[in-house]
């Protein structure tokens, strides 16, 4: 079994010590411990129910973990809100498309930007001198990502009418958006066609290179994670069975039991 941990040092963006997670009598996350290092994609791998889900929401904030620590930066989070997490530098995409329907692509891709404004008063009561300037520089930063995921000819489309790879790559805008440290990529491939997985793998990377960004990335296609993931972690029933480079921490045995089963329960 391939148990190969990064150490944490001045490269560290995350680091997950003994996380655990319990709903009920159901403890679905078992002590994990994983770091991601700077600029690096990670992979986060395993089949349904291994706990991938619970172990991203125990690192943004919406299911904390009930012991074990999770340090962002080399500063604890575990505990504080999704929205104050966000605004450490931490953001994600979903596995279902959140988008908001009845709203354009740009205005989809603005929302991104709230973690940044500061409503009130004073600010609308010279919106003219303060507030305007505050919303261009807002709108200019959307338009950077827009043109760097390739969205400017469907910007102004209501975002439930375009195919969801499109929607795909408006919710990797949104979160970019946020300008994260941090992004956590929830299946950005669901769905897609080999076409269109090939299209979303160079816009991860372009985004990972322009913005310098690290990313944890949870995906079922291991053609993917193969490509683009500089590591792997493998989850199953709640622990962590193999972590290493992407190729040799999926085709570690363990890994490959807990996929396909030993080969007496296949016979």
């Amino acid at each position: 079994m391939t148990q190969k941990r990064g150490a944490a040092g001045p490269d560290t963006v995350l680091e997950c010590d003994g996380v655990c997670r319990w709903f009920g009598g159901l403890q679905a996350l078992k002590g994990i411990s994983l770091s991601v290092q700077k600029g690096e994609i990670l992979g986060l791998v395993g089949p349904n129910g291994s706990g991938k889900t619970t172990l991203v929401n125990a690192i943004t904030g919406f299911y904390p973990p009930q012991e074990g620590s999770i340090r962002f930066l080399g500063e604890p989070i575990q505990g504080l809100k999704p929205h104050h997490i966000a605004r450490r530098g931490i953001a994600r995409t979903f596995q279902n498309v959140a988008l908001f329907k009845g709203l354009s692509v740009l205005d989809n891709i603005l929302l991104g930007r709230h973690i940044f404004m500061r409503p009130s008063s004073l600010a609308s009561l010279f919106y003219w001198w303060w507030a305007q300037r505050e919303e261009v520089k807002h709108r200019l930063r959307v338009e950077e990502i827009i043109d760097l995921l390739q969205l400017e000819g469907v910007r102004d489309e209501p975002v439930e009418v375009i195919p969801l790879d499109l929607q795909k790559r408006v919710e990797l805008a949104r979160a970019l958006c946020a300008e994260p440290r941090f992004l956590v990529l929830d299946e950005p491939m669901a769905g897609m066609n080999q076409e269109e997985k090939e299209y979303m793998v160079r816009f991860i990377l372009d985004a990972r290179d322009a913005m310098g960004v690290t990313m944890l990335l949870i995906e079922h296609h291991m053609d993917v994670v193969t490509a683009i993931c500089n590591r792997a972690v493998v989850l199953n029933n709640g622990e962590k069975i193999a972590e290493g480079p992407t190729r040799e921490a999926i085709n570690d045995p363990a890994v490959v039991t807990a996929y396909i089963g030993k080969m007496q329960d296949a016979a």
